[in-house]
């Protein structure tokens, strides 16, 4: 189980200011903007690991846009989701999903609000809920995601890791995320914005020795 279904509409392209993907909008959990700049536990961009990283990819970078598509595609693409290679270590804390070069999809969530944070970009947490295959009856998941403040106003983004049927891809002129849900399977985007990961699914991620304990016990719904 949570090995995601591939065989779904890939790409989501919707222009969008304060809207996700299917027009529905995006609610702050914490109204006060800096509380998506601060580093705790689990997006610890205080860290020596997080902090070097980004000074690494702002190297190359001239504006906030270039720096945040740099550290979403550093996640994307240079550490794999453990569901796709078989990796069974579970993480959850932004520093160690660098530094073990592996975690679900939270868990790069995770790692990538620290990269945004680190380099002064607003980034929160936010999820979908989603089936684990064509339709309810093989079960849902709770799929996180980040959404970076550009420009005035949130853009979500997927750092899950492209696989082939997977095209998610950095962009503020509309979304293009992995998945699409689907209301007749009663999959949904939720609109909270998380300065903090959501307590139900950090619990799950810090109390599992192992993924297959993990794909037990994380959350089917918020």
């Amino acid at each position: 189980m949570y090995e995601y279904a591939v065989d779904r509409k890939a790409i989501a392209f919707r222009s969008a200011a304060s809207l996700c993907s299917r027009g529905m909008e995006m609610i702050q959990n914490n109204p006060e903007l800096s509380a998506y700049l601060a580093s705790d536990e689990v997006i610890d961009h205080e860290h020596p690991l997080v902090a070097e990283t980004a000074a690494r990819l702002r190297a190359g970078a001239t504006d906030a846009y270039i720096y945040a598509k740099a550290a979403f595609e550093y996640i994307r693409d240079t550490i794999p989701h453990c569901a796709d290679v078989g990796d069974m270590r579970v993480t959850w804390r932004a520093s160690d999903v660098l530094a073990q070069r592996t975690g679900i999809c939270s868990a790069k969530a995770h790692a990538l609000a620290a990269l945004l944070r680190a380099g002064s970009i607003p980034a929160a947490l936010c999820y979908q809920r989603l089936t684990l295959g064509d339709s309810p009856a093989s079960g849902f998941m709770v799929h996180g995601l980040v959404a970076a403040r550009l420009g005035g106003a949130w853009h979500r983004q997927d750092p899950r890791g492209n696989i082939p049927g997977i095209d998610a891809q950095f962009s503020v002129a509309g979304e293009r995320l992995a998945w699409i849900p689907r209301a007749e399977c009663n999959e949904m985007d939720y609109p909270v914005l998380y300065d903090v990961p959501h307590p139900a699914v950090l619990e799950a991620l810090r109390a599992a020795p192992d993924r297959p304990y993990l794909w037990r016990t994380l959350p089917t719904a918020l």
